[in-house]
């Protein structure tokens, strides 16, 4: 596994559906080392600090191997690093076997796994598509949201280590499976309760299903997106 690129933004305005709104989407490559802080790297912002960044949200990292899928989808987008707004572009790295919880090495710095990315209107507005949104989701093709469990320095080639295993083994595709309502077993969603790292909006979301399994409906349960959504 390894980093193909690292890039940042500061924010913009952009143009989408009627309104105007600042945002950090339009990510580029940048040569040399980085620095890693707790809530994002040197040179990169997010817009919306209620809903963009914060210490579950301080790194986004999306697979290099899901830009095909997306091209052929977007034949008259030039695909570059950064195109979903990732500062980190990677090879190897993967929802389906990344889990939450997961310890990462790169570079100097470890970064920990905590959720997949549920998007909003902005990835909209950059693809200048609203059906890209449902089209995110349904995919899986979420990327992976990093905590920084120690600051540190990383560049483009750096290889991405693996230096912890969540015992739990809930990947960052069954989150995806989750949101997406498809069927859990009772049982690995209890366990995924016991993980250290997973935030409250997710928290929720699986006592909700557990309660639903115990005779309520997931009719009476839906997404705080303000919270979820970047």
């Amino acid at each position: 596994m390894k980093v193909l690129s690292v890039n940042v933004s500061r924010t913009q305005p952009l143009e989408w559906d009627g309104r105007v709104a600042l945002t950090g989407i339009f990510k580029k490559p940048v040569e040399g080392s980085v620095r890693v802080h707790s809530l994002n790297l040197e040179g990169d912002e997010q817009a919306d600090l209620t809903v963009h960044g914060g210490i579950n949200k301080a790194v986004y990292a999306y697979p290099f191997e899901h830009y095909p899928f997306w091209q052929k989808r977007y034949p008259q987008i030039s695909f570059v690093p950064g195109q979903f707004g990732e500062n980190l572009t990677t090879e190897g790295l993967l929802e389906t076997t990344v889990h939450i919880g997961d310890r990462f090495q790169i570079g100097s710095a470890i970064l920990v796994a905590v959720q997949p990315r549920l998007p909003c209107f902005k990835l909209a507005g950059k693809f200048r598509d609203k059906n890209i949104l449902t089209a995110f989701t349904d995919s899986r093709r979420s990327g992976i949201y990093f905590a920084v469990e120690r600051e540190g320095e990383l560049r483009a080639g750096d290889t991405i280590e693996c230096i912890h295993r969540d015992p739990n083994q809930f990947a960052i595709d069954d989150a995806m499976r989750l949101y997406n309502a498809e069927e859990l077993a009772s049982d690995v969603l209890t366990n995924v309760l016991k993980i250290q790292v997973l935030p409250d909006s997710w928290r929720k979301r699986i006592l909700q299903v557990l309660n639903a399994k115990s005779g309520k409906t997931l009719d009476d349960f839906s997404w705080d997106r303000k919270i979820d959504s970047v």
